[in-house]
């Protein structure tokens, strides 16, 4: 019980009969240093050293819009996240993001509130969806005071929320059809026309606001954020649809029948993922 560490390495070096170290017992024997987090920017969230507050604008962007980012858990521990941006770019209280899989009116009550109110949005494409910008057309700016809610996750992820939420099912369902090619080329999307969270927000801002300046301001720091990813040995990810189009799809094809129409559809369909 009181032996420190350099008897307990002679020991172990004794109860070897040939002589040898034991090097598992000598590295058992070292002081454990506790690794501390690289210090962060409380405004941007991104590492100090790496920090993207230069590209963000001097002061959040007045919006009347209102954004409900409901984020899949598994998006919170990713490195390169986009929501972070996205809420340094608006006021406090612009941008709330909800985390979980399943909301319902008992434990999100506010939630459940925003989705049941008349000026609220869901922004997920799908047949039953209405073009943002022809259901904003006549209006003027200011007179209705959105609120648009946003799946933060993976295609899959996104698509599995949708469905398994009747709350999801309550606003109006719009979609985007401005043509626009994503600007994150840091993370594999399905389709050429598939946007991030924040790409899909600076749109839909840029047209509930009428103004295309926000887009350009929200796309600032992801364009940024791409760059020095790519400066330091990332690798820019195509699209599903781009290796399979172009024969460079090296993962084994999948032996399931869905999957498979899944990735044929991809080839063939430009609306599979539509804006």
């Amino acid at each position: 019980a009181g032996l420190n560490p350099e008897s307990h390495l002679e020991l172990s070096r004794e109860s070897r009969p040939d002589g040898l170290v034991d090097a598992f017992g000598d590295l058992a024997a070292l002081p454990v240093e506790v690794g501390e987090r690289r210090p962060t920017c409380l405004r941007c969230r991104r590492p100090q050293k790496v920090c993207l507050c230069p590209f963000l604008p001097p002061q959040p962007l007045e919006v009347s819009t209102c954004l409900y980012v409901v984020q899949h858990p598994a998006e919170e521990s990713r490195v390169l996240r986009t929501v972070p941006l996205l809420a340094a770019c608006l006021p406090q209280g612009k941008c709330n993001v909800i985390v979980g899989r399943r909301f319902n009116e008992e434990k999100h009550p506010e939630l459940a509130s925003v989705c049941r109110d008349s000026r609220t949005l869901i922004l997920y494409p799908g047949p039953k969806s209405q073009n943002l910008e022809e259901l904003v057309k006549y209006q003027e700016v200011g007179t209705v005071k959105h609120n648009v809610i946003i799946i933060d996750g993976t295609w899959s992820q996104a698509k599995n929320m949708f469905l398994k939420n009747s709350l999801f099912h309550l606003p109006k369902q719009v979609q985007l059809n401005r043509t626009l090619s994503s600007q994150y080329v840091i993370r594999t999307q399905p389709s050429n026309i598939c946007l991030s969270t924040l790409e899909c927000a600076a749109v839909a801002l840029s047209i509930l606001e009428q103004n295309d300046d926000i887009q350009e301001v929200l796309l600032r720091p992801l364009k940024a954020l791409c760059s020095f990813q790519l400066q330091h040995g990332a690798q820019i990810h195509h699209s599903k649809e781009h290796l399979l189009k172009n024969g460079m799809y090296d993962k084994p094809m999948p032996k399931n029948k869905r999957k498979i129409k899944r990735m044929e559809k991809l080839v063939t369909d430009h609306n599979i993922c539509p804006r």
